[in-house]
């Protein structure tokens, strides 16, 4: 019963915060917002998860799941009804901030609960199915609230969304009996330097790099495919395959994690990302984007949970938490900063110059891996 919970409140809140993403964008476009303002109002919602990743990790090992998740459903309805009642722009600077602080406490704690609730054989399968379902409301989150803009417009999008936070709110009222209770105050250093030893440390490093390849990889092929002459459907088309693979490849992350090392994995998870990125400058046209997207997304696609099964497998007794906090504070990190960085870089070395780079990064994480490997 606990892990099935969890996994129904990482779809309803998750699918939340994929339409939260959407109808901000929408919104403040609507509203007259500049490309400049967009992405200020869309970086806002980083920011807590950059923050307090760390901090929440460590009051999800001491305190109830169940009232960490209660406070961030609150908070994310609360987000969505500020849009609702007072749409101005200014507004939405608030409404982005509060509703990443509850993406910061629902992917902590949920992350938290899966390992938690997870006996070692099905800690891989678990993790699994939490990921699948994070991939599936990546799909239904947009889709949902961009049917609910065209059918009935902003305002009722935002309560139609907020009414997400409102089931969130009554399967805990009902049924959050049935996860851990508080464990109370832990003993030790809890500072972030009493979590890094060496395995933490790189494996924070590999996570790192497996998140900027997989998400650099959706920023910059659209651009590509503009500059091909693509149409936004064709551009779409070649996302949802990528989407597809990730999806197909996650199925069998239980499996592959029983057979092989979980390093031996991150790099062949590398090597899909380097031949990915070196072969886009040479795609032509949405087929061949297609297909190079979806083989991309057979290895990339298992990175991202992988690397938190092997976090979780690395941290210390009780300290869960806030090892995977930290893990989510250096990922939104990059998330922040990746786009910039690269986007600089691009207008020195051009965009094809960006991929190339980029598969030299995947393959240092590559040997990152393997170099942990023979340890």
């Amino acid at each position: 019963m606990p892990i099935h919970l969890t996994l129904a409140l990482t779809f309803f809140n998750f699918t939340g915060n994929n339409a939260m993403r959407v109808l901000l964008t929408l919104y403040a476009l609507h509203l007259g917002a500049s490309a400049t303002t967009v992405g200020l109002i869309g970086g806002l919602l980083f920011v807590f998860p950059v923050l307090l990743s760390w901090v929440i990790g460590g009051l999800a090992d001491r305190k109830a799941a169940s009232g960490i998740l209660m406070f961030a459903a609150c908070c994310a309805g609360a987000s969505l009804l500020l849009m609702y009642f007072f749409p101005s722009l200014k507004m939405f600077y608030a409404a982005a901030a509060l509703n990443g602080l509850a993406l910061s406490l629902f992917h902590v704690t949920l992350q938290n609960l899966i390992g938690n609730l997870s006996t070692p054989k099905s800690r891989a399968r678990n993790f699994a199915n939490f990921s699948m379902i994070g991939a599936a409301t990546s799909f239904a989150g947009p889709l949902m609230v961009g049917l609910a803009i065209d059918h009935f417009g902003y305002d009722w999008a935002c309560l139609a969304t907020a009414a997400l936070s409102l089931v969130v709110i009554g399967l805990l009222f009902a049924f959050g009996r049935h996860l851990p209770p508080a464990r109370g105050r832990i003993k030790g250093d809890t500072a972030p330097r009493a979590l890094l030893d060496r395995s933490v440390v790189v494996m924070l490093v590999t996570g790192g790099l497996v998140q900027l390849g997989y998400d650099l990889f959706q920023f910059y092929v659209p651009i590509h495919g503009h500059r091909l002459g693509l149409s936004a459907s064709a551009i779409g088309g070649v996302l949802a395959t990528l989407a597809v693979a990730v999806f197909v490849v996650r199925t069998f992350l239980a499996k592959l994690v029983d057979k092989y090392p979980g390093e031996k994995l991150l790099i062949w998870v590398f090597l899909t990302g380097a031949v990915g990125f070196a072969l886009v400058p040479f795609a032509g046209n949405a087929w061949t984007l297609g297909a190079i997207a979806f083989g991309f997304g057979l290895g990339m696609g298992i990175g991202i949970p992988l690397t938190v099964i092997l976090m979780f497998a690395n941290s210390a007794e009780g300290r869960s938490g806030q090892t995977l906090g930290l893990r989510l504070t250096v990922n939104n990190a990059v998330r922040m900063s990746g786009p910039m960085a690269f986007g600089a870089i691009g207008a020195v070395v051009g965009v094809s110059g960006v991929f190339w780079l980029l598969a030299g990064v995947m393959l240092g994480g590559g040997a990152l891996a393997k170099f942990q490997l023979k340890k």
